[in-house]
């Protein structure tokens, strides 16, 4: 599972699913006049909120969390565990939202208490917590910022160029050496050759254009993209995930000759929106 793949929709979804199993620990229920000593049950003395709330979200978040942390998402019944993750969500908050409005099913057997039970702050964080969920679970798709990587990619170091020249200092081509008598001399070449164009053993150098060379760069995409094998066929052979890093060590017109962490080639046919490193 890569990390650096999730969102911060999924970010939202983690951290409504650890407030959902805190709230599964408090009470479910309140009422006026309960007798000191006497506690209500949080959701797990309850079988219908545990399964049907608690148990639901917290499958519902982790297959959402899970699917897009996978570089190919397992498919049942021809749809993604991402798609179940979602629906369980949305049924969690409903779940919690009928149970919210209907509290006083349970009737309370304290003395002195009233005839029926609220909703209590466990019952109540339970709700919030399954709305913010299947918000985030449905909303992460559509919204663009909430597509943006959870953890920042850093930033790796600026490639080599191919056919790049070395820095200034020792032996750099074209460095001026003193001429006579204090005058300034003519630049001469890498190990002390003569620049293009000056006699060497009798004959002059013709200089020769430099060939147009690609720069290998670092980039990123924006949202998941297929990575073609190079021979041209449609099965894609990598997925690249946003918020990671893939060197481009080729370009064939607008598309893109990548390599993966794992050093797998492939062909980016899109490559609009790219982020370069």
């Amino acid at each position: 599972m890569n990390i650096r793949s999730l969102t911060r929709g999924d970010g939202v979804v983690i951290g409504a699913a650890v407030l959902l199993l805190i709230a599964s620990f408090l009470d479910i229920y309140s009422a006026d006049g309960v007798p000191d000593g006497l506690d209500f049950p949080s959701a797990w003395a309850s079988g219908p909120i545990l399964l049907s709330v608690v148990l639901a979200g917290l499958i519902g978040g982790a297959l959402v969390v899970v699917s897009r942390g996978l570089p190919q998402v397992p498919k049942v019944a021809g749809l993604d565990l991402g798609q179940f993750g979602v629906a369980f969500t949305v049924f969690a908050a409903w779940s919690a939202l009928g149970n919210v409005f209907d509290p006083a099913s349970a009737t309370n057997n304290f003395d002195g208490a009233s005839d029926t039970l609220d909703a209590g702050v466990g019952l109540i964080l339970l709700l919030i917590a399954t709305l913010i969920m299947a918000a985030a679970a449905v909303a992460t798709p559509l919204v663009p910022a909430l597509q943006a990587p959870l953890v920042p990619a850093p930033r790796p170091a600026a490639p080599q160029p191919y056919g790049g020249q070395p820095q200034g200092g020792y032996g750099y081509p074209g460095a001026p050496q003193p001429g006579p008598q204090g005058q300034p001399g003519q630049p001469q070449a890498f190990g002390g050759q003569p620049p293009a164009g000056q006699p060497y053993g009798g004959q002059p150098q013709q200089a020769q254009p430099p060939a147009p060379e690609f720069s290998p760069f670092w980039f990123a995409v924006p949202v998941q993209r297929s990575l073609f094998a190079e021979d041209g066929s449609s099965t894609p052979i990598a997925e690249l995930a946003p918020g990671t890093w893939y060197l481009a060590v080729e370009q064939r017109g607008q598309a893109l000759v990548a390599q993966t962490q794992d050093g797998r080639r492939g062909v980016l046919q899109d490559t609009s929106g790219i982020q370069r490193g």
